[in-house]
């Protein structure tokens, strides 16, 4: 018999691909080159309230997959694959997240789409890195369309909208 959790997803798979898939394209930009506001599919909310997942729940991640514990990574604008190092939820540590970076701004802003859970496909979700005390700012020696970062984590926080 399948665990309730490979039911669970089982069920989330269908109704994903049923519903389409979640895009990163026509996102607003403001005038220093940061996303605008963007609001969360309905198909991304309908598999997070699926996954127990709530607004504000949160765990660590390594902020790219190809820069492990990392003194200092360097991001560059366009897709990111992250790793949770932490289960979040349903969600289980090395669950895979995958978004968008932009370093036009003072700070680096991460918006992620899609989890990729092990053993499982992809969903989308709507979920943001973040860190307090400016630790997502740019290190100065960062140039046009990329940023370098002190630190490879970050904590990935579920949202209902990009704001």
């Amino acid at each position: 018999m399948l665990p309730i959790k490979a039911l669970l997803l089982s069920s989330i798979v269908l109704l994903t691909m049923a519903s389409g898939c979640t895009t990163t394209g026509g996102v607003a930009l403001r005038p220093d080159g940061t996303p605008g506001p963007q609001e969360c599919p309905e198909e991304a909310k309908t598999v997070m309230r699926a996954l127990k997942l709530r607004v504000g729940d949160s765990a660590w991640v390594d902020l790219d997959a190809n820069q492990l514990d990392a003194r200092q990574i360097t991001l560059y604008d366009g897709p990111i694959e992250s790793i949770l190092s932490e289960n979040l939820g349903t969600l289980e540590s090395t669950t895979r997240l995958y978004g968008q970076v932009w370093t036009s701004g003072a700070q680096v802003v991460i918006r992620y789409y899609e989890v990729h859970p092990p053993d499982s496909e992809k969903f989308p979700i709507c979920a943001v890195a973040r860190l307090s005390r400016d630790q997502m700012r740019k290190r100065p020696e960062s140039k046009p369309g990329m940023a370098i970062l002190d630190g490879s984590t970050a904590a990935a926080y579920i949202v209902d909208a990009f704001r």
